[in-house]
């Protein structure tokens, strides 16, 4: 069985609120950047400054859906932004990938940042629940972009969580390597997301809608 399909106004509602979580993130991620870009250059960490990166491509996904919304017809450019978000988790990896395996070659060891620590620790605690208000919304309203958003955030947790093992491990007790270590688990989990991204995986996580919508996995972006 399928949910309901949501009345119009309650999809004006919904889209309303997707641009608003869209332009929160666009803000947040804008600031975690600014500080993680600069924390991470002066600590040589790769972790952090793939963060930072890793906040504006997030950028670059919420900017895709907050283009996608500001159609008439936001479904029409849905398969558009899905594009834009899997190429976002997949520059990410390879950045990180390459710059963490350089790392660990060189044996580079980073310098500690408390300033990074505190950032990271901020995302672990504040990502999750903007997450869960884009997926949310984005499930409600029939979404796949929206929700493909949200599992970038997400993405954000994880990669926070393992970045501040990293630095806090390095920070204590002097496992330079933990820092490109956490580096190549952020890749891996990009690369996962954007896969997903790409096949169209998360277009039937939202319940399908009545009209032309409701075909929305009849033309091969779902799994049989």
């Amino acid at each position: 069985m399928t949910a309901a399909a949501p009345t119009a106004e309650r999809q004006a509602v919904l889209r309303r609120r997707v641009r608003w979580l869209v332009a929160g993130t666009i803000t947040y991620n804008l600031v975690e950047a600014a500080v993680a870009l600069t924390a991470g250059t002066i600590a040589s960490s790769v972790a952090l400054i793939g963060f930072g990166l890793d906040s504006l491509i997030e950028v670059g996904s919420a900017a895709a859906v907050a283009w996608q919304f500001a159609g008439p017809d936001p479904r029409r450019r849905e398969r558009v932004a899905l594009r834009v978000i899997a190429w976002s988790f997949f520059a990410l990896a390879a950045y990180v990938a390459v710059e963490s395996a350089r790392a660990l070659l060189g044996g580079a060891d980073a310098e500690h940042s408390t300033v990074g620590i505190v950032l990271v620790a901020v995302s672990v605690v504040v990502m999750p629940f903007l997450s869960l208000a884009q997926r949310r919304a984005g499930t409600e309203l029939g979404s796949a972009s929206a929700v493909a958003d949200s599992k970038q955030t997400l993405l954000c947790t994880y990669l926070s969580a393992a970045v501040l093992v990293g630095l806090v491990l390095d920070a204590a007790l002097g496992w330079w390597w933990a820092d490109p270590v956490a580096g190549l688990v952020l890749a891996v989990l990009a690369v996962r997301e954007g896969r997903a991204a790409w096949r169209g995986d998360l277009c039937c996580a939202p319940p399908p809608v009545s009209g032309p919508a409701a075909e929305a996995c009849s033309d091969g972006c779902c799994p049989p």
